[in-house]
């Protein structure tokens, strides 16, 4: 409730800013990410277009924000924004921030929409002008990675290389405040509010505040960040695109120095300015020490004072430290476009090993989305997706569930190439453990039983093999309606006899995830319908009853055993192709089972059969005369022989043939008739 709140807080303060402007009809306002340009004026806000449902940033500029300024000086800075935004727009390049909606004007503001923005290379340093209150988690402890470092610069060596040799400009203000960090980490040239055209050209055309004149005096949104600028802009020397380079190096150094710039020039008088770039010249070799020591002499040569001693950015771009294999696999990364389907495979299986080495917000924000954008080929997902993989088990649910898994979800229902649903069924337990139920039940799932339900061997093995290590992950109805009946199809189906084996396995393994009650019902019923019955077929249908027997859960009942089982079994103990070792592995379990009814059934004919003695005992006390020891004296006959007549005693036979059985009980006081009728029938017998 309170990130609803805030973002509708968020929403209505953005609506304040900008009524009626057009920019509001195309995107919708998501949250205040950001600050950027000369003095950090353009609030960068995170918007989502309306009609594609894309992301992407919207910068703001609150003219009121100039109130503070004589009027000459708002339309002076106005006028340099601008000019700046229209310049951004025309230039298009992989390293230059790409405008998506043009600049639009109200009484209110200014506003306009680029690619989605992470934030300022400036709000990163630790400059929170113009930025919200309290600043976005995200920003909280950041820190630039070393890789990360590096292949920024080399992406805005890139842009500048393109400025100064397609373009013939000097960009005129590369500082922290210029430099945007998209979504995916990549750094991009902005603020082109100070650049000089050297040749002319009709798409750019310079203003009278681009051409290397700098009044310090006048305000700093008026002014390129003067911390960065070359000697020559500011001491009137003719300006030339080693003033890029310079002022390059400048930001090299403060993005290895907590943000902060070599020369202090802001606020200063022309003499101070002057003194600092002397000191400049005599820059002592400690001064650089926070420098990596591979790119120290090079930066040096980036502060030379004389412009013409400067590296250009070509050769800048060539520097051995750019050679760094996490900067080389970004850079593949992004030129990815331009290889074939072979040559793809090769460097995706190579990147695992890569992707280990990286950062864990390099691999998410990096290459995750350049892997995403290959999903679209079929063919390349087999290579691609133990890369994703990988990444995934290093990152949180949220992470994966925001950042990874939307486009994952349309690859659970590819079914060609077969290595698609080989790769899932590996990493089957790292997808339950982080997708959400409902991605599960509607994608995750089906995908396993659409592998039961395949025709390809090698798939039905491997998800049957697997099944059991992510079963404890799977619903309960999902288990007793889904998975079970089709393994239990599959196995009297399947014409292979491995699969039938390994469906008879997983059962086996599954039995821990259920009930007693659903494997009386659904299991033990099913196994004497199984078609076949060779040994290996027999030996797992003998590893159900062994552990159904043994589990403390489950259990079989006496009745199931000698009704259902042993009958079941006793047959199958006499199959032909038996090895000598597998029929006593039958007849031990069949032994077991005859001992466990033995021992189940005697007890409780014991327990019977003391009631009945305490019954007949009780019976026997109320019939007896006192003093009698006997209601039918022993006549002493003799019949069978000893040996047959204790056999049927043995079986249990004796009350049957007693003469006591049609004797009728009697009230005391005719004891003695019934005496009479006994002598009666022996005299007939004699």
């Amino acid at each position: 409730m309170e990130m609803l709140n805030r973002i509708k807080s968020t929403v209505s303060n953005f609506s304040t800013v900008l009524p009626g402007n057009p920019v509001t009809r195309e995107y919708e306002i998501v949250e205040h990410v950001a600050s950027a340009g000369p003095a950090l004026l353009w609030k960068v806000y995170k918007g989502i277009k309306k009609s594609t449902k894309e992301e992407g940033a919207v910068f703001v500029l609150e003219k009121k924000l100039l109130d503070r300024y004589s009027k000459h000086e708002r339309e002076t800075i106005l006028t340099i924004l601008k000019n700046g935004i229209a310049r951004l727009t025309r230039l298009r390049h992989p390293s230059i921030l790409t405008v998506q909606q043009a600049l639009e004007e109200s009484r209110e503001s200014l506003a306009f929409a680029t690619e989605p923005v992470f934030a300022s290379l400036a709000n990163i340093l630790g400059c929170t002008e113009n930025m919200p209150v309290p600043p976005p988690k995200a920003l909280k402890n950041f820190e630039l990675f070393d890789v990360e470092i590096k292949y920024g610069f080399l992406q805005l060596t890139e842009g500048l290389a393109f400025l100064h040799n397609d373009v013939k400009m000097i960009h005129g203000n590369i500082n922290p405040e210029s430099i945007l960090v998209n979504q995916s980490g990549a750094w991009k040239l902005a603020g082109f509010d100070f650049c000089i055209q050297l040749e002319k050209n009709p798409d750019f055309q310079s203003d009278q505040f681009s051409l290397g004149e700098i009044n310090i005096d006048l305000p700093p949104p008026c002014l390129p960040n003067l911390n960065y600028v070359a000697p020559e802009r500011l001491l009137g020397s003719s300006s030339n695109f080693a003033s890029d380079m310079f002022s390059l190096g400048l930001l090299f150094y403060a993005v290895h120095n907590q943000g902060k710039s070599l020369l202090l020039n802001s606020g200063c008088s022309m003499t101070s300015i002057k003194n600092n770039y002397n000191q400049l010249k005599m820059l002592s070799p400690n001064a650089l020490s926070n420098l990596p020591q591979e790119s120290r002499e090079h930066v040096k040569m980036l502060l030379n004072c004389t412009a013409e001693l400067r590296p250009d950015a070509f050769q800048t771009s060539k520097l051995p430290m750019f050679e760094d294999f996490g900067v080389k696999t970004l850079q593949y990364l992004d030129s990815l476009y331009q290889w074939d389907n072979l040559q793809k495979s090769q460097f995706y299986r190579g990147l695992p090993q890569i992707i280990t080495k990286m950062p864990k917000r390099v691999n998410l924000h990096r290459i995750i989305p350049c892997l995403a954008k290959e999903y679209h080929t079929p063919e390349m997902v087999p290579f691609i997706l133990p890369n994703v993989l990988l990444v995934a088990e290093d990152v949180t649910k949220e992470e994966f569930q925001s950042l990874i898994l939307p486009d994952m979800v349309p690859l659970f229902r590819l079914q060609e190439p077969v290595q698609i649903t080989l790769i899932f069924m590996q990493k089957m337990e790292l997808l339950l453990s982080k997708c959400p139920q409902t991605v599960i039940t509607n994608h995750v799932l089906p995908m396993v039983y659409r592998a039961l339900e395949s025709d390809a061997q090698q798939i039905q093995e491997l998800c049957l093999s697997i099944i059991p290590k992510f079963a404890s992950l799977i619903e309960y109805s999902a288990m007793k309606n889904a998975l079970l009946p089709r393994i239990k199809k599959l196995c009297i189906s399947t014409s292979y006899l491995s699969v039938r084996v390994n469906c008879l396995v997983c059962i086996g393994k599954l039995l821990e995830h259920l009930d007693k009650w659903l494997v009386l019902d659904e299991i033990l019923p099913f196994l004497p319908q199984i078609p076949s019955k060779e040994p290996a077929v027999l030996m797992g249908v003998l590893g159900i009853l062994k552990l159904t027997m043994s589990h403390k859960k489950l259990g079989i009942t006496k009745e199931i055993m000698a009704t259902k089982i042993i009958p079941f079994l006793m047959p199958l103990s006499i199959e032909n192709g038996l090895t000598l070792n597998q029929f006593n592995a039958i007849m031990t379990v069949v032994k077991e089972m005859v001992s466990f009814v033995e021992a189940e059934h005697k007890t409780k004919l014991e327990q019977l059969n003391s009631i009945r003695q305490e019954h007949g005992s009780t019976l026997e006390m109320a019939q007896m005369v006192p003093g009698s020891q006997s209601l039918v004296p022993d006549l002493g006959l003799e019949g069978n022989k000893p040996g047959v007549d204790d056999m049927f005693k043995n079986l249990g036979l004796s009350s049957y043939q007693s003469t006591n059985k049609n004797v009728k009980a009697s009230s005391p006081n005719n004891v003695m008739g019934n005496q009479q009728q006994s002598e009666k029938a022996y005299s007939k017998v004699c």
